[in-house]
């Protein structure tokens, strides 16, 4: 084989060793227990916005539910996990979910725009493009795990394809 070859060769391995490593870095999944949390994302907020919302998935593989009862984070003084639904006179409503959100047994629950989603109340700060934010989610079974939500573009109604984990609507 001549060099050029060969280098051609180990360029490509390289090239496909940079992607591979990119999509596991920007897949950003968590588990705790039974359960992996897949891609939680949030919208960047205009500067003197009060509240944001929170998006990810959660995957249940145990043979039995799970309930998501508390969230927790730095940069915001209220977090409630909240359910948006459509009326029949097309009408939309939001509303808290009491006593947690409940993911069933070899099922998933996604929290996504138009959906159920997370509401951080009382913004300290913008959420900025680019960044990213802790929050810790409890659950009922599983524990506790603290997991890295990152900020997506203010008009994201989804998030690009991060590691073939699409998350939104």
């Amino acid at each position: 084989m001549s060099h050029s070859v060969i280098r051609f060769g180990r360029a490509a391995i390289a090239a496909a060793a940079l992607l591979f490593v990119a999509n596991v870095a920007q897949a950003h999944e968590y588990t705790v227990g039974a359960l992996e949390i897949g891609h939680p994302w949030s919208r960047a907020t205009p500067a003197a916005a009060k509240v944001g919302g929170g998006y990810l998935k959660i995957d249940n593989d145990a043979d039995a539910p799970d309930r998501l009862v508390s969230i927790a984070t730095d940069i915001a003084e209220t977090v409630q996990i909240h359910e948006m639904s459509m009326s029949a006179d097309g009408m939309m409503s939001m509303k808290e979910v009491e006593g947690g959100l409940e993911i069933p047994a070899k099922g998933s629950v996604e929290l996504k725009p138009g959906g159920y989603h997370v509401m951080f109340i009382g913004l300290k700060h913008p959420l900025v493009e680019g960044e990213s934010f802790k929050a810790t989610l409890t659950f009922e079974k599983a524990g506790a795990v603290t997991v890295d939500f990152k900020v997506e573009a203010m008009g994201t109604a989804k998030p690009a394809n991060h590691g073939g984990h699409t998350m939104g609507q």
